[in-house]
Formats: C-alpha cells, sequence, structure tokens
C-alpha cells in the first residue's frame, strides 16, 4: 500500500519506506478532531410531503400549484403539485424552509416526480425544472427527461446537517409546447449519528457474487459492458438499500467521471455522493434477514493517463478499484468513507467474482482468480477470470513481457513487466513473489487464490499496491514481499481500511520483515510522538490532516509495536498467536479490539500497560 517516506528507527527497520514513493502535494484533505455526535432522532422533516393538508407550510407561486385537478394524477392521495404544463412562457414556484439535525450523519432527500411534454425535440432542453437547498441545486431536468410515470429521485443532503434552508422546485416553461413537472411524496429523511445505529452489528450485505462482462477499446483504456451483484442481508435490520463504491471518480470529477453506471435493475439509483464515489440504489421493499436480491447497471470505465493504481502508464493499464462494490452496514452504519490517495479507504466483504474480458489479442489482461483465455472475435481474445471470497477485483492491459514459474509450495506465480524493465529484473521479481507467497503461507495459513500475478512497472509514483491475487510494484523485494503480504492482511484476514489502517499496514510490514529475517532488534526504543493525538491505531481523517507521520506511525511504530509484543510474550507464543487469529478470521474482518482480546488470552502477562504505551486503543 501507499506508504510515505520516513526516517528509519533503528536497524532494520522501515524497509518498505525506502522504496516508497512520495504522495502527491495536496491530496490530503483537511481533518479536525470532531465532538461526539449529538443524539439523532430518525425523522421526516418536510411537512405536508404529500400535499394533502392544502399548501401550508410550502408556499407556492400560485394557487394552482398545489392541486387535485383533473389532468395529472398524484402519486399518493389525491393532491399533488403541478408546475407549468400551460404552453405559453411560465415560471412556477414551489418553497419549504426544511432544518437538518446537527447529529444525524444520513439525510436524504426524495420526491416522485412526473414529466410529460408536447415538445418533439431529442435534443433541447426548452423547459426545466431545477431542485435547490439553501443556494445550492441538487438536481435539474427538463423536457429531455420525460417519462410515462412518476420516477422517485434521492439525494444525499447530508453535508447540510445543522442548517435551516429552503427547499425549492423551480420550473420554467417557454412560449410554446407544454412541459408539466409534477410533483408528489416529497420527503427529507434524517437518521444515523453516534446514539442510533441498526439494531445489531452484523455486518451486510453478505455474501456477494458479481458477474462482469466487459469489453475494450484497441488500447484497452476504456471498457464498457454490463456488471450484477447478488447479495443477502445478513442482519436482523432490514435492508432498504446498497450502496455502491464507485472509488476511481476520485480520479475524475462529477462532470466527467471515469467511472459510469447507468440502467439500474433491481432497485432505484439515487443521487452519487462523497464526491461521486457512493451510489445509493433503493430497493424495490426491503430485504429481511437472510432474504437476497440481485442489483445490475450498464458499466463504462475509462482509464486516465498515468502510472498509478487505476491510470495507464502508455501502453500498459492498471485499473485497480474500478469494478463498483458494495459498501459494508454494521453497528456504526453505513461505511461511506471518503477516498484517500494517501493511503486506502477499501472496506468490503468477502465475494466471489466471475468477470469477462474481451480484449484485443496484442493486450496481456493478468487479473485477479484464475483465468482462462478463448479466441474471440477476429483479432480478439476473451479472458475469463474467476475468483472465490476476495475483497476486490482488479485487472491489468497492455502488451507486457510475461515469465511464470510455480513456488515450492506449489503456487503458480506470474510476473507482468512493461516495456523498460529487463529481464533479469523481472527473474528476481518471479524468485522474489515464489519464495514470500511460500513464506507467509507457512506462518499464516495456505494460499487460497489459485495463481499469484505481479505486475512490474517503475515508474509508479507509489511503492506497491496489493489486490486479492493481484499486486503493482516496483522492482523491489522489500515492497514485493509487502504487498504479497497482504494477501493475508487485507485479503484474507480483513479490516476497514479507512478507519483502521494499522490492522493491514502494521501487520503486513511486520510479517515482511520475519520473511527477510529482520528481527525489529531495538526498533521500538527510537519512536517519537509528534502529539498526544498521535496513536497508531488513528484513522486515515487523522492521517490525511498529517501526512508526513502515516508512514512512520502506522507502518514503522506498528510493526515495531507487534516486535515488541513478540518480545513480551515470546517467539512461539506470537506465532501462534497469529496463525490461529487469521484462522479465527479466514474471509471475515479483523477489528483492534478482537486483535487485543486474542493477545491477551494467548498470555498470562496483562497487556493493559503494553497497550498503553504503544498508543493502541480500541
Amino acid at each position: 500500500m501507499r506508504p510515505t517516506p520516513h526516517k528509519a528507527l533503528g536497524a532494520g527497520a522501515l524497509t518498505v519506506a525506502a522504496v516508497a514513493a512520495l504522495v502527491l502535494p495536496g491530496t490530503p484533505a483537511a481533518a479536525r478532531q470532531a465532538a461526539a455526535p449529538a443524539a439523532c432522532t430518525p425523522a421526516q422533516v418536510v411537512a405536508n410531503s404529500g400535499f394533502e393538508s392544502g399548501t401550508s407550510p410550502w408556499s407556492p407561486s400560485s394557487s394552482s400549484v398545489i392541486t387535485s385537478r383533473s389532468g395529472q394524477s398524484a402519486h399518493g392521495g389525491s393532491s399533488y403539485a403541478w408546475l407549468d404544463g400551460t404552453g405559453g412562457t411560465r415560471t412556477d414556484t414551489l418553497t419549504q424552509s426544511v432544518t437538518i439535525p446537527s447529529g444525524c450523519s444520513t439525510a436524504t432527500l426524495s420526491y416522485w416526480l412526473h414529466i410529460d411534454t408536447a415538445e418533439t425535440t431529442s435534443s433541447t432542453a426548452y423547459d426545466k425544472l431545477s431542485v435547490k437547498l439553501g443556494g445550492s441545486t441538487l438536481a435539474t431536468y427538463s423536457n429531455l427527461d420525460k417519462n410515462t410515470g412518476y420516477v422517485r429521485r434521492t439525494v444525499d443532503v447530508s453535508s447540510f446537517a445543522g442548517q435551516t434552508v429552503n427547499l425549492s422546485f423551480t420550473g420554467a416553461e417557454d412560449s410554446s409546447l407544454q412541459t408539466s413537472f409534477v410533483l408528489d411524496d416529497v420527503a427529507l429523511d434524517t437518521s444515523g449519528g453516534g446514539t442510533t445505529p441498526p439494531a445489531d452489528s452484523t455486518r451486510t450485505p453478505a455474501a456477494p457474487a458479481y458477474t462482469v462482462s466487459l469489453s475494450s477499446d484497441t488500447a484497452g483504456t476504456v471498457w464498457n459492458g454490463h456488471e450484477s451483484v447478488t447479495f443477502t442481508n445478513a442482519s436482523a435490520t432490514a435492508l432498504s438499500e446498497v450502496y455502491l463504491r464507485l472509488w476511481d471518480n476520485y480520479h475524475g470529477s462529477c462532470d466527467a467521471m471515469p467511472i459510469k453506471v447507468s440502467n439500474v435493475t433491481g432497485g432505484t439509483a439515487g443521487a452519487l455522493s462523497v464526491a461521486c464515489t457512493a451510489l445509493k440504489v433503493d430497493l424495490p421493499a426491503p430485504l429481511a434477514q437472510g432474504q437476497s436480491a440481485t442489483v445490475g447497471f450498464d458499466l463504462g470505465i475509462t482509464v486516465p493517463s498515468g502510472a498509478d493504481r487505476f491510470g495507464h502508464d502508455g501502453a500498459f493499464s492498471f485499473i485497480g478499484n474500478a469494478l463498483p462494490v458494495l459498501a459494508v452496514r454494521d453497528g456504526a452504519g453505513w461505511h461511506l468513507d471518503p477516498y484517500t490517495n494517501n493511503g486506502e479507504s477499501f472496506y468490503s466483504l468477502a465475494a466471489d467474482f466471475k468477470v469477462t474480458l474481451d480484449h484485443p489479442s496484442t493486450l496481456l489482461v493478468p487479473a485477479t482468480g484464475t483465468s482462462a483465455d478463448t479466441p474471440g472475435a477476429s483479432g480478439r481474445t476473451v479472458t475469463t477470470a474467476t475468483a472465490s471470497k476476495v475483497r476486490d477485483f482488479a485487472w491489468a492491459a497492455g502488451p507486457f513481457s510475461k515469465i511464470s514459474g510455480t513456488s515450492p509450495g506449489g503456487v503458480p506465480v506470474n510476473v507482468y513487466s512493461v516495456s523498460n524493465i529487463s529481464s533479469s529484473s523481472a527473474q528476481s521479481m518471479l524468485s522474489t513473489a515464489k519464495s514470500a507467497v511460500d513464506a507467509h503461507a507457512g506462518r499464516f495459513g495456505a494460499y487460497p487464490y489459485g495463481e499469484l500475478d505481479a505486475v512490474i512497472d517503475n515508474n509508479y509514483w507509489f511503492g506497491g499496491m496489493e489486490y486479492p491475487g493481484f499486486v503493482l510494484d516496483l522492482v523491489s523485494t522489500t515492497a514485493l514481499t509487502h504487498e504479497i503480504g497482504h494477501q493475508w492482511w487485507y485479503g484474507i484476514v480483513g479490516d476497514d481500511e479507512y478507519n483502521s489502517p494499522w490492522l493491514d499496514e502494521a501487520f503486513t510490514d511486520y510479517a515482511t520483515d520475519l520473511a527477510q529475517g529482520i528481527t525489529g532488534a531495538n526498533c521500538w526504543n527510537s519512536v517519537s510522538w509528534a502529539s498526544s493525538a498521535e496513536k497508531i491505531t488513528n484513522s486515515m481523517a487523522y492521517w490525511d490532516a498529517h501526512s508526513s507521520r502515516y508512514s512512520t506511525v502506522v507502518y514503522g511504530y506498528g510493526k515495531c509495536a507487534l516486535h515488541d509484543l513478540r518480545r513480551l510474550i515470546g517467539d512461539s507464543t506470537m506465532t501462534k498467536l497469529l496463525k490461529d487469529y487469521a484462522t479465527a478470521h479466514w474471509y471475515g474482518v479483523s477489528t483492534t479490539a478482537e486483535f487485543k482480546a486474542a493477545a491477551q488470552a494467548a498470555t498470562g502477562t496483562d497487556l493493559t500497560s503494553f497497550w498503553t504505551q504503544h498508543r493502541i486503543d480500541g
């Protein structure tokens, strides 16, 4: 994963830093420590949402806007709001003041909208409806959005928490050919906050199974096709919606998104949120515990230029985090954390993938899982990759040079190199990969993902990046050993990477030391904290605000704390602890509290002061 450079803490310490590149300037967002959230009582804050109680407290521009007259019909009840529809120049407005409580982490505006029009154009927006909250335009529609019935529209407005603002709908019609904007059942639902988690802490939606079929352009930088996901609600709390994480929209903008989802089936797509990296999909009916559902959609991917985990270095494309995956809901609610370029934000449950990639035969396409190639149309190849119990899926495309081998433990390993990597460097990386995968498997459990692909490019600005069965790396023995270690610490033993990055980075750096025979002797002796707020267990929100300390503390102090724990409880106890802990959390999710409890159970030594000294909270 993406460490920032730091100074060595002592002999053999922080070796991954030596191959890590600088984090791009300006990427971390400012953050500050916030007070505990106020209590949130879930509520719907729009009054007279169905227009059945006259006009109050709505402020319509004319008495004809809220109506039950013939010509249109209500979505529910008998009344509705009818803006425009005269066939002449007209502007209608509808406004209500609403308050979004400060203690609520989730606020969703929804409304049912029907648009009919006499306009015949398929390209010109003559008549328009805008939806605003305060001074912000949330959505716009026109005669081009006509539909035969009501469609439910949703917008995430959680950023307005703590504000009282006007909710307004404005319809503007030109001088000819009517367009009617018909609204009903307007709601603004608030929920969340520290005191109102879901009824239980079960992680859901569970057991996702993704089926994907994509076809690329000649360069392998544009991919289009379809994706579907079947999932089960494991929680006793009904599941009314799911969220798709469109992580790579971070690399574009909401006006120019590299990841585009359209034609959603199995639910109703809401508005994009979290800088267009989260898409809410409302399910047709609440999903009870044990029930399953499927959501499908068309998918478009455009890979930007740049040697990044999502980018292309000339003819070589690296396509990480591009497939939309389901967000996780647990006792804290939905995890919709922002993307971080400093480290990782990715938190997902173990899933099955079947991904079909249709591409020019001139391109090799390494991918997560086990791949098989079959002939496609003229000059094209179809690569089908299948993977079981993985948290994500990544692939690359380009005219790579490929060499292969098998580790002594029987794991097939492939190294794919870009054009500026020498054959001797590629052979060195193949040897490293075969050694590393067996070393980690011997300590934590057999590698379960079939083949292992390593894609090597010295132009990556970062040290390396891990995906299940698939890693991106520089020519570096230490970095590659580290990224392969992530197959266990993140891949097999999962964690919430945004809120607990130490659980994969510190554990993987510790595993890297063990694989390379580094004991971490005295490395804890060089620890120097920057402030009382600095802890190994801080989240990425903290590290994005203190990016120069991220690698030093999470990677360096984190692994040194584990070395210190080993010295305290003994080598054999520590070895058994980590092997047993991996087994107990195989394909599951680790938390700091669970690891601390497991460590305490493994030894008769009271570890309370150890956790305090090493600033491991949770």
